[in-house]
């Protein structure tokens, strides 16, 4: 029982929180007193002992938070780097242009003296400079320099030695800029500059070396990966965050394009002997960057452990791969992605091996997405056979599909897919033992509820990070869900989803594969419907963790359902019993199903779809043309109105009735090329919507409807049978149900003016205001212009909205159809300037009246509003 204190105690826990709530209060005017005072700029002296925030700072300081002092503003560097930027491209220009240009005009010693002279002096300056504290300055002259290095190495080939291979040249000339550049950057280490050059110049060398050298691919495969491995030793143990962002990136590109060269030879070798050398390249790759990754950071870990994963599939599965037909081998490539799940037990570190994990994942849904293509084929196929309804059972499977693909060469995709359904079938049979063994790799979860401790940011009562502060956001208690992971449960129940998936698809290519006949291929996939429903149907009652697999079970049997509806429909008697075992496999499904109402409604829904379905089969197998088979079809909306009404508030209900009216629709629209049919089929919806609204919980709706129905058919019936007179038959029916109307209004004032007297004015007014748009002759548009003007009358007298609204409308219409031809001919004569002059000034008058205007709407829904 929940204690509740004497009301002494009360009063005094009242009092003691209502002094904190005081308190606070003054905390949070302090603070905001001091935040407006340090917005304000300051003046320029303080008076003595003046302190804005009251926190203790001296007198005759300005005090600021957290002791921080105000320093006045430095000198900007802005224009001092464009100006040695500009300076240094200026210097760069003029040595490119003497040494393209005015080099010739020189002798040897000359060029030698002015090269080495302007060379060395860059070399040294920016020593100078730094040790007179001008580090800009300094990194100007070291780019300069750089520069005039490589215009040395120009000079020297173009001079020394003109007839030396250029490529073989630039190969020395970069491996020996490199060496330099790297002494000279360590010798000058605040120089930012020169290390990041000198890495960019290692990577050439080698690669330049095997270009001259005409090496084989392969070997040049071999120069990019040692390449590689440099520059990942260089972002290991670089100076500098420069040399080492500069090391990655290049490492990056030189890896990519050695993992590239090794691909490109394994995928094109001739046999298994002629991928094992680029598969040696491609493991070694991945010797690299699974040893990179070792002890790098989080992100490089994984990445390096993708990148190492993917390279040992590409080595070891190149091999087989050689030597099999085209579509086996994806499957050789996917067996060694599932062998990398080894990882979990290789003493790797965690994320390292989750990057290898993910590789390894990324090569199985490869492989999937491979294998999804000819089962999209087999799933879709038979929408052809749309065309042509009952033309004749094709041979085979294939011949149904309507569409060719080389069968042969994707021999492989339904072992492919068997093949990651077993697995994955077996994790979630034996998924404590999983969970075992990946237990080194599953990250620490974060407590998904609980307090936080005293202290922990955000937890309340923790220590204020500065005085008057307590906290301005609160931890949101139990179940908060913030960064939550899936639980095992969960994680278990997607396993078991994709197993069943990929199951259902293995079964669906291994029948188009063995193109087994067509009898066979409808009767073997009703049955595997019927075995996803089964599946579907046990796991309805289950904990909300364990919901994947009933649901996948649900999709895959609806798309299955209606893959083999539409393949039946190439043999009548097919048809018939696919539909019809689909209906009786969805209801029974309804039936059995517990738990959620969500899987019962979609089996029910199904099932009335099929039955649908089947009432249209029945037309077409009696000869009837598709008007003629309107009323049949209404058999099963009339048998959702009676299911609606055993049901009653049953959840399900509700979904099997409107999709009844889905029927109900189809049937309109195949009667609506034949107005007497449709004049039935109308009646006969309207007869549907009264019995459900016999229902209370269905007659708000299903009245209405009802009414509508009887209406549009009576229209229907006499625009069919051409009257000319609409009213002879229309006031007859008018006059009663005014009456009734009137009867009902008296023995319940509060009903509804549309209940009472709606549906009897539309009975007559909008038949006649039809013709009467269409009608050249005076007199109906006058007597059906009074009788609105009478009505709008009397509805504005007793407050009627129905009669108010019903004849204005009418009343209007009217007017304007009889006022047309002289509003035409009157336009006609004005000059066509004045319409558009009227319009603005009347759009003028409105916006200058807007707020007015609106008021004046304002009031008139208002007074609808009151009416009944």
């Amino acid at each position: 029982m929940e204690h509740v204190p004497p009301p002494a105690e009360e009063l005094a826990l009242l009092d003691r929180e209502l002094a904190e709530l005081d308190a606070r209060r003054a905390q949070l005017l302090t603070r905001r007193s001091w935040l407006l005072a340090a917005l304000r700029p300051p003046a320029p002296t303080a008076a003595p002992g003046w302190n804005p925030s009251g926190w203790g700072a001296p007198p005759g300081a300005y005090a600021q938070p957290w002791g921080y002092v105000p320093k006045q503003p430095s000198a900007p560097r802005g224009a001092q780097n464009v100006l040695l930027t500009l300076g240094g491209l200026l210097l760069t220009v003029a040595a490119v242009a003497f040494t393209l240009v005015s080099w010739g005009s020189m002798g040897i010693g000359g060029r030698s003296a002015v090269l080495a002279a302007v060379t060395l002096g860059a070399l040294i300056a920016p020593a100078v400079l730094l040790r007179r504290g001008l580090a800009a300055t300094a990194e100007a002259l070291a780019a300069l320099a750089l520069a005039l290095t490589l215009l040395d190495v120009y000079a020297v080939h173009a001079v020394a030695a003109p007839d030396a291979d250029g490529l073989g040249f630039t190969a020395v000339a970069s491996a020996v800029l490199a060496a330099l550049w790297t002494a000279y950057g360590l010798a000058l280490g605040t120089l930012r500059l020169p290390l990041p050059a000198a890495v960019v110049l290692a990577q050439w060398p080698l690669l330049f070396w095997a270009w001259a050298a005409g090496a084989p691919a392969l070997v040049v495969g071999w120069a990019l990966l040692a390449t590689a491995v440099l520059d990942g030793a260089i972002a290991r143990r670089g100076k500098g965050a420069g040399v080492r962002v500069t090391a990655c990136v290049g490492g990056s590109a030189m890896g990519f394009s050695a993992l590239m060269v090794g691909l490109a030879l394994s995928t094109t070798a001739s046999g298994p002997f002629g991928a094992v050398a680029p598969g040696a390249l491609l493991l070694a790759a991945a010797a690299a960057a699974l040893t990179g990754a070792w002890r790098a950071p989080k992100g490089f870990a994984r990445t390096g452990g993708v990148v190492a994963g993917l390279a040992a599939v590409a080595a070891v599965g190149g091999v087989p791969a050689a030597e099999l037909p085209g579509g086996w081998r994806v499957l050789a490539y996917l067996l060694c992605g599932l062998a990398l799940t080894g990882v979990v037990r290789a003493g790797v570190p965690r994320d390292a091996a989750r990057g290898v994990l993910a590789a390894s994942g990324v090569v199985v849904a490869g492989a999937l997405v491979w294998a999804l293509r000819p089962l999209a084929v087999v799933l879709l196929g038979p929408g052809t056979l749309l065309s042509d309804v009952w033309a004749g059972s094709p041979e085979g499977f294939r011949a149904a599909l309507g569409t060719t693909l080389p069968w042969s060469e994707l021999a492989a995709a339904p072992v492919v897919l068997a093949l990651v359904a077993g697995l994955l079938g077996a994790a979630h049979r034996w998924w404590p033992s999983v969970v075992r063994i990946s237990a080194p790799l599953a990250a620490p979860r974060t407590a998904d509820t609980g307090t936080p401790g005293a202290g922990a940011p955000g937890a309340v009562g923790a220590a204020a990070p500065w005085p008057g502060w307590s906290g301005w956001t609160t931890w949101s208690g139990a179940g908060a869900g913030v960064g939550r992971r899936p639980s095992a449960a969960t994680l278990r129940g997607v396993v078991g989803a994709g197993a069943v998936a990929l199951g259902w698809g293995a079964f669906l290519l291994a029948g188009a594969l063995l193109d087994v006949p067509y009898a066979l291929a409808v009767a073997g996939e009703t049955a595997l419907v019927g075995g996803l429903l089964a599946l579907a149907v046990r796991g309805t009652g289950r904990g909300r963790g364990e919901t994947a697999m009933p649901v996948t079970a649900l999709v895959a049997a609806v798309a299955g359902a209606v893959s083999v509806g539409v393949l039946s429909l190439a043999s009548e008697g097919a048809s018939y019993a696919v539909f019809g075992a689909l209906a009786a496999l969805f209801a029974g499904a309804a039936v059995r199903a517990a738990g959620s109402e969500l899987p019962r409604a979609v089996f029910a829904v199904a099932a009335v779809v099929w039955g649908t379905v089947l009432t249209g089969l029945a037309g077409r197998s009696l000869g009837l043309a598709p008007q003629e088979t309107a009323p049949l079809v209404l058999v099963v909306p009339a048998l959702t109105v009676l299911l609606g009404a055993r049901l009653r508030r049953n959840p399900v209900a509700l979904p099997v009735e409107l999709t009844g009216a889905l029927g109900a629709l189809v049937a309109v629209g195949l009667a609506a090329s034949e107005a007497p049919f449709l004049a039935l089929v109308l009646a006969l919806c309207g007869v549907l919507a009264a019995g459900a609204a016999v229902r209370p919980e269905r007659r708000p709706v299903a009245g209405y409807l009802a009414a509508a129905l009887f209406v549009l058919a009576t229209w229907v019936r006499l625009a069919a049978s051409e009257v000319s007179f609409p009213e002879a038959y229309t006031l007859p029916v008018t006059v009663p149900a005014l009456v009734v109307g009137v009867l009902r209004r008296r023995r319940d004032p509060e009903a509804s003016s549309w209940t009472a007297y709606g549906p009897g004015l539309a009975a007559t007014l909008l038949p006649s205001m039809a013709v009467a748009l269409t009608d050249t002759d005076w007199l109906r548009p006058l007597l059906l212009g009074t009788a609105a003007l009478v009505i709008t009358l009397l509805g504005a007298r007793y407050r009627l909205q129905a009669l108010l609204l019903l004849g204005g409308a009418v009343l209007a219409l009217d007017g304007l159809h009889e006022l047309t031809p002289y509003v035409v001919q009157v336009a006609g004569a004005l000059p066509r300037w004045l319409p558009p002059a009227l319009a603005g000034l009347l759009l003028l008058v409105v916006g200058a009246t807007y707020e007015q205007r609106l008021r004046d709407a304002r009031r008139l829904r208002d007074a609808l509003g009151r009416m009944r």
